[in-house]
């Protein structure tokens, strides 16, 4: 095991050094935002980072979005008919955070994407994978840990690199049986394209033997469209021809609860809430482009396992509303386009610590809490991460 955890270590620090210089990573698409979300939990082992400790973090998410909404309004006539669209995606994350001072830390992530994209009248399979988009953030908590050990709250910025593709395409054969080479879908591409401004908090209150937490992220892109032709066809008033570059957004809240018989076992469960604005927040062309936005909120509970430093963090998200909003297109042309959405995504994570190790006296009163952004779910100086990226059951559609 420790030959294992050595080379995890030395894995995860080489991604957190290439990071600096490619900038962490995310995607887009069928899936509203594809980060593994944020998660409270008052672990008897963790607690906030020391000033010199590392975290790394291994996230896993998988999604199944098939399920066809305009507006709140489910298009069941779509399996009926056998033409839905199936998306999955196979989302893996690394991140690493390093902790400065005790209030201020820097977290770097990476995505690791693998996705299919399949109509079900048609014998086509698309798919696609590769690094995602990597983001690096600076967090800080506004109070003092040493003195609120109790409760606090986090606030980080950061900086968003287009490092994944966002033009794979596949060799396909048509029923005449030439074949042609196709740009897939933009909710199965690794990258959107474009550069943003991640923004993340996390903010939890400790009372008796229970944990409340709220936590969230928006990530602000900084350009409109990423030049990747979707349509032949010119739309000078909505450039609909081209994708939109979007902004995406994670809000998670509940509270967790520690189980005392089993020392470092916590559940946890609250809603969850993700999704992608018809417009972005930035106004330069924020409007431009095709873009699927909605979002969708869902259950999610979820157990959390600490010990000694590591974390091991498990949460199912069932989808209870969905909603394809209008794009700003849809208002122009007086239509109203769908997406496919999951029922459920399932998400997993482990993270451990190394470094100068806080002593149990320091963690003992502190709560563990984790948090990942929705780029890509790169954790917060303060407590083991959770699991992965972002985006519980998200638009993916035609």
């Amino acid at each position: 095991m420790g030959v294992i955890k050595r080379t995890v270590i030395a894995a995860c620090f080489f991604v957190s050094v290439s990071s600096v210089t490619l900038v962490p990573a995310f995607g887009q698409g069928c899936i509203v935002a594809r980060s593994n979300g944020e998660q409270g939990g008052p672990e008897s082992e963790g607690g906030y980072l020391a000033p010199g400790e590392w975290e790394f973090g291994v996230g896993y998410r998988h999604q199944f979005s098939y399920i066809h909404f305009v507006g709140p309004t489910e298009q069941n006539y779509r399996v009926q008919e056998g033409t839905e669209v199936e998306n999955k995606i196979n989302l893996e994350n690394l991140s690493a955070t390093y902790q400065f001072t005790d209030r201020f830390s820097v977290s770097a992530d990476i995505p690791i994407l693998t996705a299919s994209r399949h109509t079900n009248d048609s014998s086509i399979i698309y798919t696609s994978s590769g690094i995602g988009d990597s983001s690096v953030m600076v967090n800080g908590w506004v109070w003092d840990p040493k003195e609120n050990t109790r409760g606090n709250i986090q606030f980080g910025v950061g900086l968003l690199a287009p490092t994944g593709k966002d033009n794979v395409s596949n060799v396909v054969e048509g029923t005449n049986g030439k074949t042609t080479t196709t740009i897939v879908d933009y909710s199965i591409q690794p990258g959107q394209g474009g550069w943003g401004i991640p923004f993340q908090w996390t903010a939890y209150k400790n009372w008796l033997s229970s944990q409340f937490y709220f936590n969230g992220t928006y990530t602000a892109m900084l350009e409109d469209i990423n030049g990747v032709m979707r349509s032949s066809t010119l739309n000078p008033i909505t450039l609909t021809q081209y994708n939109a570059v979007m902004d995406q957004y994670l809000l998670e809240g509940g509270v967790a609860h520690a189980i005392h018989k089993v020392r470092g076992l916590t559940v946890t469960f609250g809603p969850r809430m993700e999704g992608v604005p018809a417009r972005n927040l930035f106004p330069a062309g924020n409007d431009l482009g095709f873009r699927r936005p909605g979002f969708a909120i869902s259950a999610e509970p979820g157990l959390q396992y600490a010990r000694h430093g590591n974390v091991l963090t498990v949460t199912i998200a069932r989808a209870i509303y969905r909603d394809r909003t209008k794009s700003v297109p849809d208002d122009l042309t007086g239509g109203h386009g769908d997406a496919a959405f999951a029922n459920w995504v399932w998400l997993a994570s482990y993270t451990f610590r190394a470094g100068r190790h806080a002593t149990a006296a320091d963690s003992s009163s502190t709560p563990t809490h984790t948090t990942q952004n929705a780029i890509g779910g790169s954790s917060s100086g303060g407590a083991p991460v959770n699991g992965n990226l972002s985006a519980l059951s998200a638009p993916c559609v035609n």
